[in-house]
């Protein structure tokens, strides 16, 4: 019979990327809901001690650790940093990604390039590298990458940035499929738009009042009518990062209100 104490995550301890703000903070809140001891990291201290005293509130225990996850020796430093805290690691979220600065395929320049690549892919797999080989040597863990449904088809003007997100994809199934033989579960969640000051990025150039117009019929053309919220993606987290997902590796979970189903439900002939 199944045990709905197979989602808690009781004595664990999970690393979270980008867990200063939007869907980094709310899988971190909800991991140390959860049971979780959680260490979140990004290059913001400001915005990392605030969510750290937030989960501290509600009982839960947080460590900020200030990174930039794009250099190698500060992923090191990092994970070095979590063991001597901890003495080890269950749980991997790779949330922490560049921004999807707009421009187009004809005028995007190499430094575009070398940033989005550097943190979205270099640094996911090389962190993804250092805690598996720790949880190898524990018996067992779970690593989960957070991509984007960009990563399925691209968006216009943010080609850099989709295409690192496919990359992701690929590094979460390579991974899984070299780990699987030592009990490490490695997955992808692939977010639709999500309200996030990433997401706001889209909009930096527009009034505020072209924005809220702008968000408004980003909504609306969602299938589901609105646009996801932080939230929205933790439940899928939960389920990875817990014993419910043992014999879940190299898959990948969509949450994006059917924007990639949207072709198929407004096709002729389909009932909706």
């Amino acid at each position: 019979m199944f045990e709905m104490s197979r989602f808690s995550l009781d004595g664990k301890i999970a690393v979270v990327t980008g867990g200063g703000r939007g869907i980094g903070k709310a899988i971190a809140q909800g991991f140390a809901k959860a049971g979780a001891k959680v260490a979140i990291t990004s290059r913001k201290i400001d915005d990392l001690k605030e969510t750290a005293d937030g989960i501290k509130s509600f009982g839960g225990v947080a460590v900020p650790i200030q990174a930039h996850l794009g250099k190698m020796e500060e992923i090191h430093k990092m994970v070095d940093t979590v063991m001597q805290q901890f003495g080890r690691i269950d749980i991997l979220v790779n949330n922490a990604g560049a921004s999807p600065a707009m421009a187009s395929v004809l005028d995007s320049e190499e430094r575009l390039w070398e940033t989005i690549m550097n943190l979205n892919m270099k640094g996911l797999y090389f962190i993804s590298q250092a805690v598996a080989r720790i949880m190898k040597a524990q018996g067992g863990g779970k690593i989960i990458n957070i991509s984007s449904i960009d990563g399925f088809h691209p968006e216009r003007q943010v080609g850099i940035y989709s295409i690192s997100k496919a990359g992701v994809r690929m590094i979460s199934k390579a991974f899984a499929a070299e780990l699987a033989p030592f009990n490490i579960q490695v997955n992808t969640i692939a977010p639709g738009a999500v309200i996030t000051k990433m997401m706001d990025s889209h909009w930096i150039a527009f009034s505020p009042e072209e924005a809220k117009k702008a968000k408004e019929a980003a909504g609306k053309a969602i299938p589901m009518g609105r646009m996801g919220v932080p939230e929205d993606i933790v439940g899928a987290a939960i389920y990875l990062a817990s014993a419910a997902s043992d014999y879940t590796t190299g898959t990948e979970i969509v949450i994006d209100g059917a924007v990639l189903l949207a072709p198929l439900l407004n096709a002729p002939g389909v009932p909706i």
